[in-house]
């Protein structure tokens, strides 16, 4: 969470983000609803959380596609200055796979 509110200050501060829930609380964060303890949730706020987790699916497939390459999982033993090219070349290659999965 910390990360990600480094990372907020870059982006406009009109642009809105989805998260799952370890995000709830952000700014400017649409997370799924969570239940409250010893109570049920009502058919409309699950609902609302199927919808939300029917777009980050997609999102969360990309991630494995990433993490199938092992350098983002593990501890990254070249040059810190190598880290950035390699993992631009690592999402390259997913975009090119995921641009070759929906044009076949």
């Amino acid at each position: 969470m910390n990360l990600f509110k480094k990372q907020q200050k870059k982006f406009d501060k009109e642009q809105k983000f989805q998260g799952d829930k370890g995000y709830q609380g952000g700014e400017r964060v649409d997370t799924p609803k969570k239940k409250k303890r010893n109570q049920k949730m009502s058919k409309e706020a699950n609902k609302e959380n199927q919808k939300k987790a029917q777009k980050r699916i997609f999102v969360e497939h990309v991630i494995r596609l990433i993490k199938i390459f092992g350098i983002p999982r593990e501890r990254f033993r070249l040059k810190e200055l190598n880290y950035e090219k390699v993992i631009l070349t690592i999402c390259s290659l997913v975009r090119l796979r995921i641009g070759a999965l929906i044009l076949a």
